[in-house]
């Protein structure tokens, strides 16, 4: 037989009446906070706390590369030595490499406008049915691709080939080629009307244009087919016109920057369409 005081479930040995109305206050709160069926966590402590870690440790990783490695700085500019080639800071090297692609107002003007347009429409476009929070690859594998060609291919790639490619006057040097200052390079880059035979000036241009209106014309048309293919005719719908035009004309002008990469670097063509305004 028990004695009087002795509780009558082990498991409220050594628990004080405090200890035990705490705990089930705190389990209630929890299980108010959480709600039925929802498998949520909290960002404070769960997702902050590892950032702040990580954070830590990024920058006790940077103090100690700059302690023991040197910053690759050069002698102090000369005016009268100037370096061959003369670079832009790594960071800007991308937009110096578009140049060489583009006239300068298309490069240095109209594509970083772009880039700031398409960021600002970024959540118009881009629609996700589950909602907010879905990043896997399953689940956004299209959107993980298109940021991969616009960030590691048009920017990252763009910097590697200034940094280590372009050397003296500006030439093609692979990896394995000497970087010769005195390497003679050809000029034979001619515009894409010129390639095919046209001589007229304003048949130049208006074939140069014809080619850039049909590049967008039937790249958008492919690109429909492509999105209904793959997603449905309802979802076209619900995504709606006006989505669809923006997304098709800011990927298929990052898609002409490869484009004109591969004719400038493989086939030697300077620009597609020639105005005494503007050069494409």
């Amino acid at each position: 037989m028990a004695a009087p005081n002795e509780p009558k479930d082990l498991s409220e040995v050594g628990k004080a009446p405090a200890d035990v109305r705490e705990a089930k206050r705190t389990e209630n709160t929890l299980r108010r906070a959480k709600g039925p069926g929802d498998d949520k966590i909290h960002t404070w402590p769960h997702l902050v706390r590892a950032e702040f870690l990580c954070a830590l440790l990024v920058v006790a990783g940077m103090i100690l590369w700059s302690v023991l490695v040197d910053a690759p700085l050069e002698e102090p500019a000369a005016p009268t030595r100037t370096p061959n080639p003369s670079k832009a800071p790594w960071y800007f090297l991308g937009l110096q490499e578009i140049l060489v692609y583009f006239d300068p107002w298309h490069a240095g003007v109209v594509l970083p406008t772009f880039i700031i347009i398409g960021l600002m429409v970024l959540p118009f476009i881009d629609t996700n049915p589950n909602g907010n929070g879905y990043y896997t690859y399953a689940e956004r594998k299209y959107e993980i691709w298109t940021f991969f060609l616009g960030f590691h291919v048009l920017w990252i790639l763009l910097i590697v080939i200034g940094t280590f490619i372009r050397g003296p006057g500006w030439n093609w040097f692979w990896p394995w080629e000497p970087w010769d200052s005195h390497k003679v390079v050809a000029l034979t880059s001619v515009d894409l009307p010129y390639m095919v035979g046209l001589r007229d000036y304003w048949l130049s241009a208006a074939f140069g244009l014809a080619v850039s209106v049909a590049y967008f014309v039937v790249g958008t048309a492919l690109m429909h087919m492509w999105i209904v293919r793959l997603k449905g005719r309802d979802f076209m719908l619900q995504w709606g016109a006006v989505r669809f035009g923006l997304t098709s004309f800011l990927f298929l002008n990052m898609v002409a920057l490869v484009v004109k990469l591969v004719m400038r670097v493989g086939f030697n063509v300077k620009y597609i369409m020639v105005t005494p305004w503007i050069n494409i």
